[in-house]
């Protein structure tokens, strides 16, 4: 239940609050004032469009609060956005601005579709579009699920979850059937290739390893002479008589002249020390060299392996990748391809056991769903033609017509259908084509009354519910609207006296025009100020003795109801 609503900077509305409670409370206003601002406000605050045309001229944000009693469910939606509940009541609200909008819940922002979510069904807002809505087959099946209670929706979602699950799977059998042949050319191309590569067998990096070991082979005699030069430059040449000492002997020659120094000063026995270790590391590279020079062998056999094996290698790489890693990379992901296509066949076997197995389970939900709606059609037509017998419409028939579809659909296999007749003799037709804007009025009311039974603590909002009426049948209008607040409460703006005089509250949306901007306010009226309003919605003037006698004869008059 909403116990307040303010509303700033709302079109013509600066800044006005409601104070609200359970029954019924009216807002009426003369034309123009501003009272369809109201249920703009209490539409944004259950997650409306927000249109910046709605901002007060001047303004540069509008802004509308709510505060709405806290129940479990809507304590957790709080909770789960990091809002905060007080005093049992959360804070509702929408920021308007020209190029954008927030919403909050408890504080925490949210988004209008979370808002929207959160607030669900506690407040439902009925205006003229609505009114239109009630004219479409899915609306009038919705009023008619809606009669089934608890019972009935658990059972539609079970259809519902069901039925979603079953298309998901139709869907993935024709996307495997269809691709058929080409998972066929697609597991052929990766078989073979995986045959390729597991023939050759190559290892990690074994084709950088071989480049390596080819180039060593091909340069083997420029290899031998190189080291072979170079240990002659180092021990010198035993077979030649022409050349110099190497350059150990010259090392040596160096070692024994500071060896003779060395004692008569500390800066020669250091470079003497040095020299040593010069010698050393050169006799360590010669002997090195000489081993070097000694595993130079040609081997011509193991030289034309090598580039036999390149050559397979290569067939491999132009393939499937640039080198021997990315062909095992290949090789690795292409074994989990062959895996999921093989698998294939096997999964459109097993949808299609489950499609069977799913449209049994389906069929025979929808036709739990259709028995469940074809008893509720009949109740809930007894129970509206009552009320609209009630509503000076004693000869109204009504029916809810549940026939079957060609398929299965998202809500079962029925299609619904409201037909109405308001005159005897006349058969029922689709509501939409034969009844009045004054019938559709009562026929909405007529299904809000019945359907609120089992709605305890709601909010229901009505604008321009008694469109097309007046005289007696808004007075029953009244009396019908004063019955729905006894289970919920009920907001509803009306431009009929006979409707207002039943509310438990009265607001009026009050005009004011200093010849350059419009401003509307709301101000709460009782006793004698509501006596005036009621009278000046019955006679368009204010005070006279007739038009305040026959206001309050009417509240006398509902008072009784």
């Amino acid at each position: 239940m909403l116990t307040e609503l303010r509303i700033a900077r709302l079109g013509v509305i600066d800044d006005a609050t409601l104070e609200l409670g359970p029954g019924f409370t009216a807002v009426t206003g003369e034309t123009g004032a501003g009272k369809t601002m109201v249920v703009s406000g209490l539409g944004l605050l259950t997650g409306g469009k927000a249109e910046s045309r709605l901002i007060r001229h001047g303004a540069d944000r509008a802004l509308v609060e709510g505060r709405l009693s806290i129940d479990p469910e809507l304590a957790a939606a709080v909770d789960a956005a990091g809002g905060q509940v007080e005093d049992a009541e959360v804070l509702l609200s929408r920021v308007l601005m020209p190029s954008r909008s927030r919403a909050l819940l408890g504080g925490a922002q949210v988004t209008a579709p979370g808002l929207a979510e959160a607030v669900g069904e506690r407040i439902t807002i009925h205006g003229q579009s609505e009114q239109i809505r009630l004219g479409s087959a899915e609306r009038q099946r919705e009023v008619l699920d809606a009669f089934g209670g608890p019972e009935a929706s658990a059972l539609l979602a079970d259809y519902r979850t069901r039925w979603v699950q079953q298309r998901a799977w139709a869907a993935e059998l024709a996307q495997l059937t269809t691709d058929a042949q080409a998972r066929a050319r697609e597991l052929a191309l990766l078989e073979f290739g995986l045959s390729e590569v597991e023939k050759a067998d190559p290892q990690p990096g074994e084709d950088a390893a071989l480049v390596t070991e080819q180039r060593r082979l091909q340069s083997v005699d420029d290899l031998r002479l190189g080291a072979r030069a170079a240990i002659v430059a180092l021990a010198g040449d035993d077979e030649s008589a022409t050349d110099g000492p190497g350059a150990l002997g010259l090392v040596g020659t160096a070692r024994k002249a500071l060896a003779a120094i060395a004692p008569e000063d500390e800066q020669a026995e250091s470079l003497a020390r040095r020299v040593d270790e010069a010698s050393f590391l050169l006799a360590d590279a010669a002997g090195d060299l000489a081993s070097y020079m000694a595993g130079l062998d040609a081997d011509p056999a193991r030289l034309e392996w090598i580039a036999e094996r390149l050559a397979t290698l290569q067939g491999l790489t132009r393939r499937y990748g640039e080198t021997i890693d990315e062909v095992l990379a290949w090789a690795q992901q292409a074994a989990v391809d062959v895996t999921r296509l093989t698998g294939s066949d096997d999964r459109i076997a097993q949808l299609g056991g489950l499609l069977a197995t799913g449209r049994g389970e389906l069929e025979g939900l929808a036709a739990r769903i259709t028995a469940a709606r074809e008893a509720s059609a009949a109740e809930l037509a007894r129970l509206v033609e009552a009320e609209l017998a009630a509503l000076a419409m004693p000869n109204a028939r009504l029916a809810f017509d549940v026939s079957p579809l060609e398929d299965l659909g998202p809500h079962g296999a029925d299609a619904v259908a409201l037909l109405f007749s308001a005159n005897p003799g006349s058969a029922p037709a689709p509501l939409a084509k034969v009844a009045s804007g004054g019938e559709l009025s009562r026929v909405r009311l007529a299904l809000e009354v019945v359907l609120a039974a089992g709605a305890d603590g709601r909010t229901f909002v009505f604008d321009e519910v008694d469109a097309g009426v007046g005289g007696a049948v808004a007075l029953e209008i009244g009396r019908r609207l004063a019955r729905l607040a006894e289970h919920a409460q009920v907001i509803v703006v009306t431009h009929l006296a006979q409707v207002a005089a039943f509310a438990d509250r009265h607001y009026v949306v009050l005009k004011a025009d200093d010849g350059q901007v419009t401003t509307s306010g709301v101000r709460e009226v009782a006793r004698a100020e509501r006596v005036d309003e009621l009278a000046r919605m019955m006679a368009g003037l204010d005070g006279t003795d007739a038009a305040r006698a026959h206001a309050t004869e009417l509240l006398a008059e509902a008072s009784r109801a």
